[in-house]
């Protein structure tokens, strides 16, 4: 049964500035982009990726006005590694990690 109180993706980029605002976007379309098996989970102050196969995150974005702070997750023992992305640069060397996360988790 689906609850009435979803929060819309949309509302975390009108809490940002551009060019944060712009990169979520690309993120997000960039991490869906990776298998069939990822759920976005939107959440009051970020937004979290996981594998549906046993809801393993291997991502979160926390929108911090004009930039985003990633916390990448590579399996349950291993630490996760945070990033602060402020531009577009950021973000494509970010893509590298996620992508290796989400091949990562189990």
């Amino acid at each position: 049964m689906m609850s009435g109180n979803r929060i819309p993706f949309e509302t975390h980029l009108e809490r940002l500035k551009e060019p944060a605002k712009a990169i979520m976007v690309d993120l997000r379309n960039f991490v869906l982009s990776l298998g069939g098996e990822v759920i976005e989970e939107v959440r009051p102050h970020r937004v979290a990726y996981a594998k549906t196969m046993n809801f393993r995150t291997f991502l979160d974005i926390e929108p911090a006005g004009d930039s985003l702070v990633l916390s990448i997750k590579y399996g349950r023992a291993a630490p996760s590694a945070t990033a602060s992305i402020r531009t577009a640069e950021d973000a494509e060397k970010a893509k590298k990690q996620i992508a290796e996360a989400y091949q990562k988790i189990q």
